[in-house]
């Protein structure tokens, strides 16, 4: 297989898509307006920047199935990409090496440096990451669960595997509608791949340099206001990324992760600026299809919103231009300094024509239609709040948002989840980029005796205003990378600022413990992400960042630091007062001496 083959080796049935007619007629004033982000002014040449040809050579090739960098190009790469090439992670799962590793003691791994890597950056290829600094011979295991639809019987499986792990195990729902489970313990592994394909989940290329968890509306078929149903075109992606579960290694030695979504409602519940792919809904000659953004990302270094691609791709044309995005990225991407590799920078040296010239490279037929100057988002729309009882757009049924104290499950949990899911609903769970979870077709008949349900009273569908957008990674009581801890603190932070004021309109609060920014401080209206500081009297504390000014929807906008190296303890009086300077929130104190 040529590095840019136009061929591309997994095919799916297409998806039933919207007629043109039934786009346009459902809500025909709203419906085509102009797009939510700038799009490229039409010009009468479209020549690609001047770059070097040497520069354009392919720096990976094939080898026995796998991507393999060329010799000529490994000089001055980084760590990750030397393990990368000393072993193929992806062997571990394809040719069963897990088999074999799972049965060495933490001990027998670590004696040598091929196994110890295998252990610590190789097995994330299989979804695994192991805990060495804080629960060593632990591991996290995050799964594929695209646009973040599960079933109560997978739910049940998940709480069984964390069950027997007792206080080390337990579940968080993540910021790309996903699974993480805790506490795995290698012996286990071989068995819990095997009972996650029994019930149709997968672990397979969720970590390191391979594509993350397809994000869709976490709405989608439900949603009275949907432009189109994103679940037909993110499961397409997930399959495709992983060939159906079996390991897709055309795309595993990526320069970096990347991420990927399929915008499906007007309020971007989906935020396609922070992704590397997002595929915003247009027509175009009556077609309905997709217009491309390209290259948004966090990271310690950089943040960057994704730009236009000026490209369109037809419905059915999903998966090659994906395939195309990322054989461009893998080939071409930098692997050199980490903190310069995701996809934004290749996109810089380029230059957008040249990086969208290597994306036409490698289409089928070399073809890649421009933009329509118009795509099928409203610009000018309140983005909604899921959480709480909305009537789906199946007569006499609703969908019930449940808030999920920063994402944090138990066993005991996932099985009542299930539970009401199967009683009230149709068995199946949504979950959301904000680490909450919706039980989806529930009957008018059902709804009072669900909401009566003791587990309301902990995942309420009402929270508070603060506490309904409170996200928080997964800070250093799991995370080697993690500064500070993060999501106690955040629950405590929060319930002692409640305490001090009266916020009445909603606001985000992220917390991150780390700059690698995985609860994305930088969308939140008020951002904290953990650092090292000094107190008052000099002395190292943990302390945060705060950033300010985040927004999401048709409006978006990353947040700018505020202050820096605030100490945590400080954070509380500092919250307050931004809450009632930029939010309109009132001190309780005020409030009650005006009563």
């Amino acid at each position: 297989m040529s590095s840019s083959s136009s061929s591309f080796s997994v095919r799916f049935a297409s998806p039933l898509l919207p007629s043109p007619a039934a786009a346009t007629s459902a809500r025909p004033k709203t419906w085509r307006v102009h797009a939510t982000t700038p799009t490229v002014a039409p010009v009468t040449t479209w020549s690609a920047p001047e770059v070097d040809a040497e520069r354009l050579e392919p720096r990976v090739e094939e080898r026995d199935g796998y991507f393999v960098l060329k010799e000529k190009f490994r000089k001055g790469i980084n760590p990750q990409e030397k393990v990368k090439i000393e072993k193929e992670p992806m062997k571990l799962f394809m040719e069963n090496g897990i088999e074999d590793l799972a049965k060495l003691s933490m001990e027998e791994t670590d004696q040598a440096k091929n196994t110890k890597d295998d252990i610590d950056v190789r097995l994330k290829w299989l979804g695994l990451f192991h805990r060495r600094k804080h629960h060593y011979g632990r591991f996290m295991m995050r799964l594929k669960l695209p646009n973040g639809v599960t079933t109560s019987k997978q739910t049940r499986y998940l709480a069984s595997v964390i069950k027997k792990y007792g206080k080390d195990g337990c579940a968080d729902v993540t910021t790309r509608q996903n699974w993480q489970i805790r506490g795995v313990v290698l012996p286990d592994v071989p068995e819990i791949l095997k009972g996650l394909a029994q019930v149709g989940l997968t672990s397979l290329q969720s970590g390191m340099d391979n594509v993350r968890n397809p994000v869709g509306n976490p709405l989608a078929g439900i949603d009275p206001e949907e432009i189109v149903d994103t679940r037909p075109y993110t499961n397409l992606l997930s399959h495709f990324i992983t060939a159906n579960a079996q390991g897709n290694p055309t795309v595993t030695n990526l320069p970096r992760k990347w991420n990927v979504c399929v915008v499906g409602s007007h309020d971007l519940y989906e935020h396609p600026h922070i992704n590397d792919l997002a595929y915003m809904p247009a027509t175009k000659d009556g077609r309905f299809g997709f217009n491309l953004l390209v290259g948004g990302f966090f990271s310690p270094k950089r943040c960057a919103e994704a730009i236009p691609l000026d490209a369109w791709v037809a419905a059915d044309d999903i998966i090659p231009v994906c395939k195309a995005v990322l054989e461009a990225y893998r080939d071409l991407g930098s692997r050199g300094n980490r903190q310069k590799t995701r996809m934004m920078w290749l996109i810089d040296e380029l230059g957008i024509e040249g990086f969208r010239a290597e994306v036409v490279r490698r289409m089928p037929g070399q073809e890649l239609d421009r933009a329509p100057s118009e795509d099928l988002v409203q610009r000018q729309w309140d983005r909604r709040d899921y959480l709480g009882v909305h009537p789906q757009k199946q007569e006499g049924f609703n969908y019930v948002g449940l808030h999920i104290p920063v994402g944090r499950v138990q066993a005991d949990d996932m099985d009542e989840l299930a539970r009401l899911a199967d009683a009230y609903g149709s068995g199946e769970l949504r979950l959301t980029v904000e680490q909450n979870i919706i039980i989806p077709n529930v009957d008018n008949s059902k709804l009072e005796a669900l909401l009566k349900e003791p587990l309301l009273e902990k995942f309420s569908p009402q929270p508070s205003v603060l506490m309904n957008g409170l996200v928080a990674c997964t800070g250093n009581q799991f995370c080697g990378q993690a500064i500070i801890e993060t999501k106690a603190r955040a629950l405590k932070v929060t319930k002692e600022v409640e305490r001090l004021v009266d916020v009445t309109k909603p606001v985000r609060m992220h917390w991150t413990g780390c700059p690698n920014s995985c609860a994305q401080v930088q969308v939140a209206d008020i951002g904290f992400m953990g650092c090292m500081t000094r107190d008052e009297d000099g002395k190292t504390c943990e302390g945060a960042d705060v950033f300010l000014g985040g927004r999401i929807g048709s409006d978006s906008h990353l947040g700018d630091i505020y202050k820096k190296g605030v100490p945590c303890k400080d954070l509380v009086p500092l919250v307050a007062d931004i809450l009632v300077e930029h939010f309109g929130a009132v001190l309780r104190e005020r409030e009650e001496a005006e009563d």
